[in-house]
């Protein structure tokens, strides 16, 4: 009886979760068209793949250039912090916050694709500004750190393109993401080796590649490359680096377009049923999933795809 008043609570709670994501979309359908965008000449990633100006969101702060935003059906999201070599300083948790939450609305968004913009380096800690932290400013700052690395558990994929070093912090990003595809990059929870610990890291890497190897890990203070890391199951592609320094990037660009062209709410779907059901028992998540098919059933977008498979061609799905 305790489990199925359990489960029964479990239902009700991502019922609500959902009407929660339907009324977000609403909303989003209503207001996109007043997003305001600045164009940039700066070249990245991003604009060097489409050939063509690039749509650049840059929130208002002291450092305007700190995180920098593409808009289409792929989210690019570029760290960009050079002199400090990406570090994560409370400017750039802050200007991500507001970068998710506008993610978060746009329900046109089909994936994101976290990146660095800065050669040879993804993101870690800023140390630098965490030396200067007063003793009662550290913990409030790496709760918020550790909330916005939650928030990254965006609704649609997310995937986080590892073209350079990521430490600490960094590496904690990556890991909030869907999928992780790395070059030859160093990456590693080092965190003990400054006698602390890891800020999510001790709960996302035993989840992705099993407690024993976390723990070794962690415990050493190990840096792997993104060969041995593809090994152990810490990213799921490495490729070789290439001249122009985005060979992960362009990795993660190319998954992307595998992904955009599905159905995007069964997309969502899926996503809402691995992460949830992976936190309980067989049964309850194959309540879960049953919970998750029930929302793809109504929608335009099942009946376009069977239309299209009558009709042997390519489905437009519209994410209705």
């Amino acid at each position: 009886m305790a489990v199925l008043v359990g489960r029964r609570s479990l239902l009700q709670a991502f019922r609500v979760q959902v009407a929660e994501r339907d009324s977000a979309c609403r909303l989003a359908a209503t207001s996109s068209c007043t997003r305001h965008y600045l164009f940039s000449r700066t070249v990245s990633p991003a604009s060097r793949l489409s050939g063509q100006g690039v749509g650049i969101r840059h929130y208002s702060s002291d450092s305007k250039d700190d995180l920098r935003v593409r808009y289409l059906d792929i989210v690019v999201v570029g760290i960009n912090r050079p002199k400090a070599k990406n570090a994560i300083s409370k400017n750039l948790v802050k200007m991500m916050f507001e970068a998710v939450e506008d993610i978060k609305k746009n329900n046109k968004v089909r994936s994101v694709i976290l990146c660095s913009l800065v050669p040879g380096i993804f993101c870690a800690a800023d140390l630098k500004e965490r030396a200067k932290m007063h003793q009662s400013e550290v913990g409030p700052f790496v709760s918020k750190a550790r909330a916005l690395i939650t928030e990254l558990n965006l609704p649609v994929p997310t995937i986080a393109a590892i073209d350079g070093a990521a430490l600490g912090g960094g590496l904690e990003m990556a890991l909030a993401c869907d999928i992780r595809v790395a070059n030859t990059a160093k990456m590693g929870l080092v965190e003990a080796k400054l006698a602390i610990i890891p800020g999510a890291g001790t709960q996302r890497l035993p989840r992705v590649i099993g407690v024993s190897l976390a723990k070794e890990l962690i415990f050493a203070a190990r840096v792997v490359d993104g060969t041995e890391a593809c090994r152990l199951g810490l990213v799921s592609n490495s490729v070789e680096q290439n001249k122009s320094g985005d060979a992960a990037y362009l990795q993660a660009l190319q998954l992307a377009r595998e992904i955009n062209p599905q159905g995007p709410i069964a997309i969502r779907m899926a996503k809402l049923a691995i992460n949830q059901g992976i936190e309980v028992d067989l049964s309850t998540g194959l309540a879960i999933e049953e919970a998750c098919y029930a929302q793809v059933i109504p929608t335009k977008d099942r009946l376009e795809g069977l239309a299209a498979f009558k009709e042997k061609r390519r489905p437009h799905f519209k994410g209705e």
